[in-house]
């Protein structure tokens, strides 16, 4: 039977919310338990989600990052293009490379079942890692950054299509349906940005910013972000960036993240934006964005989170099963945080 992917290739609806979490785990310290409890608790949350509010479209998904494989153990070989991500270097902009062992994907169309999902992940990872990135985005208007002009417009649509380019396939069979995630955090130089007059604005994008219809090839620029960006019809990502803004830091900003069943189709992207294509014609857009992380994940299947958490539940189940009648009827209440809901086949997709 297939692997059953986590949701990734759900669309975002329109009253979408999200909390972007990265955690890192605490040096010389023991994080296995740890880990496969937070497997368990994606599943649980995922679960209890999927019955509670079937329509809001809700869901948490996990990427885990190459040194985290390796510490926690888990199973080789890795996945093919599972690796830290190294710094693109470019004249004069850089795609940073920053630590990142966990990631958490948090979306639902109330910031009620997001904040609570959160905080239930929180409780669990404090002890052994600790958070050192939280974004809250949002949808803008029609599906816009916050610089004012619709993304992910180059989206692939459709079932099919989607899971085409989302999912790895049978060239990686162990990680089959399992997806790489790469995400930035960008931060906009909104002032800058909006002192240009609109048609200079359209320049940088290569659309116009009103009804978000692409440049003519003969009038779009070369250094405009959806010319360095569109790699071909056959080297697609899904995109699920949402804006976020912080009017007291002023930190206005777009947090980037792709899913995909390659990693070196995003890699082709950000060389393109970063040194450019050919070298020195880099995506103009960055002269107003600043990328302050990047980080590289694998998102495992469904399967493979119950894979990771079963040790833990088989480990818990001995540990509490009563050895006579007596002791039954005197087990103290549980205290672990589970929800009760029931096993992961009852979320499975038939």
């Amino acid at each position: 039977m297939d692997q059953q992917p986590q949701s990734v290739l759900d669309y975002n609806g329109e009253d979408i919310h999200t909390i972007f979490l990265v955690w890192n785990f605490k040096e010389n310290t023991e994080i296995s338990s740890s880990f496969k409890a937070v497997c368990a608790l994606l599943l649980n949350l995922n679960n209890s989600a999927y019955i509670r509010f079937p329509k809001r479209g809700v869901s948490n998904i996990m990427g885990i990052g190459y040194e985290a494989w390796k510490r926690l153990d888990l199973p080789k070989p890795l996945p093919k293009e599972l690796a830290n991500f190294e710094p693109i270097i470019g004249d004069p902009h850089t795609a940073v490379a920053t630590r990142a062992d966990l990631h958490f994907h948090i979306k639902g169309n109330t910031k009620s079942i997001c904040y609570d999902m959160a905080a239930e992940i929180s409780s669990l990872l404090t002890p052994v890692a600790e958070c050192v990135v939280e974004v809250h985005g949002f949808r803008y208007w029609d599906g816009r950054s916050i610089l004012g002009f619709v993304d992910g417009t180059e989206n692939p649509n459709g079932e099919k299509e989607r899971a085409y380019y989302g999912l790895i396939g049978k060239e990686d069979p162990a990680y089959q349906n399992g997806s790489y995630l790469f995400v930035q955090k960008y931060i906009h130089d909104l002032n800058a940005f909006k002192a240009l007059p609109i048609s200079e604005q359209e320049k940088v994008f290569g659309r116009s910013r009103d009804n978000d219809v692409e440049m003519p090839e003969d009038i779009k620029p070369k250094n405009a972000h959806i010319a360095l960006t569109d790699v071909g019809d056959d080297l697609k990502i899904i995109r699920d960036n949402l804006p976020f803004g912080n009017m007291a830091t002023n930190e206005m900003g777009t947090y980037f993240i792709a899913y995909a069943s390659t990693f070196s189709t995003v890699k082709k992207m950000l060389d393109n934006m970063f040194i450019g294509d050919p070298p020195g014609n880099y995506d103009r857009l960055l002269d107003f964005s600043t990328a302050k992380t990047g980080s590289l994940f694998y998102v495992p299947t469904l399967d493979q989170l119950d894979d990771f958490s079963s040790d833990q539940e088989k480990d818990q189940d001995e540990k509490a099963a009563p050895n006579t009648v007596e002791e039954k009827e005197t087990q103290p209440p549980d205290h672990t945080g589970s929800l009760k809901i029931g096993a992961l086949k009852t979320y499975k997709k038939e």
